[in-house]
C-alpha cells in the first residue's frame, strides 16, 4: 500500500476533532468531593450565580442566586460545585462563577484547582489517531476502560487508505502504563482482531480479504492538560493470511488526542 492521505491532512483532522472534544467539554468526573453541611456555607459575593442541571456547560441554566444570598455547599466535581440555597434548590455552577464567594466569616473562599490524579481515576478514555500502516495513511478511532491506573483494555477501528488498496480492521488489546503518575509515560500494548482488505477494482482485479491480525507495540502518552493527552504509538502487526506465508506490517501512529470521560 502506499500514501494517498498527505500527514498534514490527518493532522487537521485531529485538531479538528480535539477542538470540538473541548469545546463540548462537560465535567462529569468520578471523583466527588462532598463537604460537611454545616462547615460550607458560604456567601454569594458577584451579582449573580447560574445554576445548572448538571455539572457541565451542556446543561441547562434553571436558577440564579442573586449577591448576598447565603448557599451551601454540597458535592464538588472537579471544576463544578453543587450549591444548595436556603430555599431548598439545587444545582451546578462552574468555578469561575465561585472565585468571588466568601466564607460567613467574610474571608475569601479557598477553591483549589482540582490536580491531574482526580482525572487520572475517572476510568473511561476515547481519541483519535492518524499514522502509517505499511505505507498507507490510517485513522483510527479509540476507545478504553481502565481496570486501574496501569491496565486497561482498548478497542480500536482503523481505516487504512492506500493507492491500491483500502483496508479496516478492529482490534482489541491490553494497554500496561508503566508510571501513570508521570506526566510522559510510556506504556505497552498487544492483542488481536480483524483486517479487511479492499482492492480498487479499476486497478486490479482480486477478491476482498479478510485476515486475523495479532500485535505488539508501545507508545507514549504526555498529558497535555488535565483532561486531554497526546499519544504516540508503535505497533508490530502479523497477519494471518489463508496463504502458506504470514505477513508482518510495521503501523505508526504518529499523533494523537486522548481525552477522559
Amino acid at each position: 500500500m502506499s500514501r494517498s492521505l498527505t500527514p498534514l491532512t490527518c493532522l487537521w483532522i485531529l485538531l479538528l476533532f480535539a477542538a470540538g472534544a473541548h469545546a463540548d467539554d462537560q465535567s462529569k468526573d468520578s471523583t466527588d468531593d462532598r463537604f460537611e453541611p454545616d462547615a460550607h456555607k458560604i456567601l454569594i459575593a458577584d451579582p449573580f450565580i447560574e445554576l445548572h442541571t448538571g455539572p457541565g456547560r451542556g446543561y441547562p441554566v434553571f436558577h440564579v442566586v442573586e449577591r448576598g444570598r447565603e448557599v451551601q455547599l454540597v458535592k464538588r466535581r472537579t471544576d463544578w460545585f453543587q450549591l444548595r440555597t436556603d430555599q431548598g434548590v439545587e444545582g451546578w455552577a462552574p468555578r469561575e462563577q465561585m472565585i468571588a464567594t466568601l466564607e460567613p466569616t467574610g474571608e475569601p473562599l479557598d477553591l483549589q484547582e482540582p490536580a491531574r490524579e482526580n482525572y487520572m481515576s475517572r476510568r473511561w478514555q476515547g481519541g483519535i489517531m492518524g499514522g502509517d500502516f505499511d505505507g498507507a495513511s490510517e485513522v483510527a478511532l479509540f476507545g478504553g476502560y481502565a481496570f486501574s491506573d496501569n491496565l486497561s483494555i482498548e478497542l480500536t477501528l482503523t481505516h487504512i487508505l492506500g493507492e491500491f488498496s483500502n483496508g479496516y480492521s478492529a482490534t482489541l488489546g491490553l494497554m500496561h502504563l508503566f508510571a501513570p503518575e508521570w506526566r510522559l509515560s510510556p506504556y505497552f500494548t498487544l492483542g488481536t482482531g480483524i483486517l479487511y482488505t479492499e482492492p480498487k477494482s479499476n486497478l486490479v482485479q482480486s477478491i476482498d480479504r479478510d485476515d486475523q491480525i495479532g500485535y505488539v507495540g508501545g507508545g507514549l502518552q504526555f498529558y497535555l492538560t488535565r483532561r486531554f493527552m497526546l499519544r504516540s504509538e508503535y505497533r508490530h502487526n502479523i497477519v494471518f493470511t489463508s496463504r502458506n506465508d504470514n505477513e508482518e506490517v510495521d503501523e505508526w501512529k504518529y499523533l494523537g488526542f486522548a481525552f477522559f470521560f
